[in-house]
């Protein structure tokens, strides 16, 4: 028996921070922020919500939470987004918040 079978999960699992970097990765690839992303604060509220085995496929979904204008920058914003990793059997794996620092159009 391997040390991962002895372990609470029974067999092998993907690092947390593995899953937060992939599922993060995903949702940048698509290029929604790359005009406007200047950076980001920081990360909130992660919670791994379930194991992810090896040949597991993910997915990333978003949800916009907040907009609003810096208080010290006005020609900056800050976007907050939660981010949920999904599995391939419908399952929520991950999920955090991100405070993204973006350009406001038209200042």
């Amino acid at each position: 028996m391997t040390a991962a079978e002895k372990s609470p999960y029974g067999g092998l699992i993907a690092s947390g921070f593995n899953t937060l970097s992939l599922c993060f990765r995903l949702f940048m690839q698509r290029g929604a922020l790359a005009a406007c992303s200047i950076g980001s604060p920081g990360i909130d509220e992660v919670r791994w919500l379930a194991p992810v085995r090896p040949g597991d496929t993910l997915r990333t979904e978003t949800e916009i939470l907040e907009l609003k204008p810096s208080s010290s920058r006005p020609d900056w914003g800050i976007l907050k987004m939660k981010y949920v990793g999904v599995s391939q059997h419908g399952a929520a794996v991950i999920s955090f918040a991100v405070n993204h620092l973006v350009h406001r159009r038209g200042q």
